[in-house]
């Protein structure tokens, strides 16, 4: 069963989408369950200005990427990079154990955008 902040995520998923010219992106797949989560970031002065998330999977794909968007938005990149896959199902006041992976892509997912923007530095 799924949480009401699960529910409230998936059924308005906040920050859907795609930024044009983003600074950042990531890209992340789970083959065991097929999920694939796309983050797009917008850095101002070391900061995630900007945040979207395109996501094609189950309803606690959907939720994890909504939420860690707005765990992310406003952070420094030191901060965001920090944000654990546990934080996010934390955040989302717990997920399914057969669900968790889902929380994983979602970090995951910001980790390698986070990187691939500081690697381009």
């Amino acid at each position: 069963m799924y949480s009401e902040k699960v529910m409230d995520h998936f059924s308005k998923p906040r920050n859907v989408g795609a930024i044009d010219n983003a600074d950042a992106v990531g890209e992340v797949g789970s083959p065991s369950c097929g999920d694939t989560m796309k983050l797009f970031l917008k850095i101002k002065d070391d900061r995630i200005e900007d945040i979207k998330f395109q996501t094609l999977g189950c309803g606690a794909a959907i939720a994890s990427s909504s939420m860690l968007t707005e765990m992310a938005k406003g952070k420094t990149l030191d901060e965001a990079i920090k944000i654990t896959n546990t934080e996010v199902a934390e955040a989302l006041d717990g997920l399914p154990p057969k669900k968790l992976h889902c929380s994983n892509l979602a970090a995951d997912a910001l980790r390698e955008a986070i990187e691939a923007y500081q690697a381009s530095r």
